[in-house]
C-alpha cells in the first residue's frame, strides 16, 4: 500500500515510521509512505495560506495550493483514496477502519508472507490540514472521507493522522504477528476486550483471579467472556446497544444489565392547577406500555392507584386479557398484559420487587418540567453503567395527569433527563413517553459504521 501524506511538517513523523509496528510494516514493504510539503507547492517568496473570507480571525491553507500537492502525488503513484482530517468529519472507529481496509484498500487480498509493494497495490493520500483548516470547496472536490479523532480540536491533522494510521495498519497482514490479536480486542465485536493479567501472581495485595490460573481452558474462556461483557455493560452501554450485538452476545450481557420495572403512578401526581391527586386508568396506557415493557424486557409493569373503582377496571380488563379468550383474540397482547400488576401504593410496588429481587429498587423517575433539573440527582440517556455497576434492580417511575409531584421526585433515587424533541412543545402522552424512555435507555441502536 502506497501512502502519500500532506503536511506542513514532515518533521513531526520522523520518530513515528522508525519505531513499532508502522516501522515493521515499512521494512516488511508492506507499505511505501512518502511526503509533500505544502510549501514545496509555491514560489519561496509566497504563502501556502490566507485569511478566512469575511469577518473573524484565523488562516486558511489556499485551494490551489492543496490541488497541486494532490495532483503532485496522484502523478507519481497513481489515483489515490483522498482522505481529510477534521472534527466536522465522520468519527473514526474500529468499524469505519475495518470497512475501509476491506473495502476500499483490500486488505483481504494481500497475501502476508509475499506481500511486496507494487504498482497496483492501492494509494492513499492523507491531507492533513492547519490553521483554522481546509477551504470546503477542497472538500466538496476532492474528499472521499473526513475523518474525526473525537470531539475535540487539535492543533492540526498531523496526530489525527497518525492515530488513523496506526489502527489501519494493524488490519494490514503481516503487520501484527498474531492475527487473533486483531480478531479479538477491543472494538471488534459487541464487547471490549476481556481484563488481562501478568505475572507476578499478587502485586500490591491484588491477585490474578484463580479462574485464570487453574488450566481449565473451557471454563477460562467463559469467564472472559463474561468478564468482557460485564466491563462492557458497565463502562460503555453506549458501544454495546449501537454495534449491532447478536442474539448470544444480548443474553450474555443480560447477565450484567439488573432487572428493570416500570410503575405508571395513578396517585401521587399534579393534577388540574397542580394539586396533587389521583388521575383516572386509561386502556390505552395499559395496552401500550404493557408492549413497551414487553419489547424492553422489563419484569412488570406496575399500575399503582389506591382508588377502588379504578382498581375494579383495571382488573376487569385484566380478567379479560387474561383469559383464553384474550388469548385467542390477540396472543402479542395477552403476552404483554402478563407483565401487568396491579398496586395500591409505591410503597407496595417497592415491598413486591425487593421480597421478588431481595434488594431494595433503584428508584429512578421521570419528568417533562424542566424546573425539576434544578434537583442534582438527574442523570442522562448515557447513564446505564453507572446504575448498572450499584447491582441493584432498576424501578423507573411514570406519571400521569400534570406529572409526578415533587414528594415522589425527592424519595427517587435519580431523575430522568426529559424528553426533548426539536420544538418547544412538550406534552407527550405518557404511553409515547414511556415508549421513548425505555428504548434510550434499554434500546439496541445499533450504527450503520459506513463513513458515506
Amino acid at each position: 500500500m502506497k501512502i502519500s501524506i500532506i503536511t506542513v511538517f514532515p518533521q513531526i513523523y520522523d520518530s513515528f515510521l522508525k519505531v513499532s509496528l508502522v516501522a515493521r510494516a515499512i521494512e516488511k514493504k508492506l507499505i511505501k509512505v512518502k511526503f509533500i510539503r505544502f510549501s514545496d507547492m509555491i514560489e519561496s517568496t509566497q504563502r501556502i495560506d490566507e485569511p478566512t473570507c469575511g469577518p473573524g480571525a484565523g488562516m486558511i491553507i489556499k485551494p490551489d495550493v492543496i490541488q497541486k500537492a494532490i495532483e503532485k502525488s496522484e502523478k507519481e503513484w497513481g489515483k489515490a483514496f483522498k482522505i481529510f482530517f477534521s472534527p466536522q468529519g465522520k468519527k473514526l472507529s474500529q468499524p469505519m477502519l475495518k470497512h475501509l481496509a476491506k473495502n476500499i484498500l483490500k486488505f483481504e487480498d494481500k497475501v502476508s508472507s509475499k506481500s511486496n509493494i507494487s504498482e497496483s497495490d492501492s494509494h492513499i493520500i492523507l491531507v492533513c490540514s492547519r490553521y483554522e483548516g481546509i477551504d470546503d470547496r477542497v472538500l466538496k472536490y476532492y474528499a472521499d472521507l473526513v475523518i474525526s479523532i473525537g470531539d475535540y480540536v487539535v492543533m492540526g491533522g498531523d496526530i489525527p493522522a497518525q492515530i488513523f494510521l496506526e489502527g489501519l495498519l494493524r488490519l494490514l497482514p503481516g503487520v501484527v504477528g498474531k492475527k487473533e490479536s486483531v480478531e479479538q480486542e477491543s472494538f471488534s465485536s459487541a464487547f471490549f476486550d476481556y481484563p488481562q493479567y501478568g505475572l507476578p501472581v499478587e502485586w500490591k495485595e491484588m491477585k490474578v483471579p484463580e479462574m485464570i490460573l487453574s488450566g481449565n481452558h473451557a471454563q477460562i474462556e467463559k469467564w472472559r467472556k463474561d468478564q468482557a461483557a460485564k466491563k462492557t455493560i458497565e463502562n460503555r452501554f453506549d458501544w454495546f446497544i449501537s454495534s449491532k450485538p447478536t442474539s448470544q452476545e444480548i443474553d450474555i450481557a443480560k447477565k450484567f444489565i439488573p432487572n428493570h420495572y416500570v410503575a405508571l403512578m395513578h396517585t401521587q401526581v399534579l393534577v388540574q392547577d397542580g394539586v396533587v391527586g389521583n388521575s383516572s386508568i386509561a386502556s390505552l396506557d395499559i395496552h401500550d406500555i404493557a408492549r413497551s415493557c414487553a419489547t424492553y424486557d422489563v419484569k412488570n409493569y406496575f399500575i399503582v392507584t389506591p382508588l377502588k373503582d379504578q382498581q375494579n377496571i383495571l382488573n376487569s380488563f385484566l380478567q379479560f386479557w387474561r383469559s383464553d379468550e384474550g388469548k385467542e383474540y390477540n396472543l402479542s397482547r395477552y403476552q404483554a398484559i402478563e407483565k401487568v400488576v396491579p398496586s395500591l401504593s409505591l410503597s407496595v410496588v417497592m415491598d413486591y420487587i425487593k421480597k421478588k429481587e431481595d434488594a431494595d429498587p433503584i428508584i429512578i423517575s421521570t419528568s417533562a418540567r424542566f424546573k425539576d433539573f434544578e434537583n442534582k440527582k438527574w442523570i442522562d440517556f448515557f447513564s446505564q453503567g453507572r446504575i448498572f455497576k450499584k447491582n441493584r434492580p432498576v424501578l423507573i417511575l411514570f406519571g400521569t395527569g400534570q406529572g409526578l409531584c415533587d414528594q415522589i421526585i425527592e424519595k427517587s433515587d435519580f431523575l430522568l433527563q426529559p424528553v426533548i424533541g426539536l420544538t418547544n412543545y412538550n406534552h407527550l402522552s405518557v404511553r409515547s413517553a414511556a415508549s421513548i424512555v425505555l428504548d434510550r435507555w434499554l434500546g439496541v441502536n445499533f450504527k450503520s459504521f459506513f463513513y458515506r
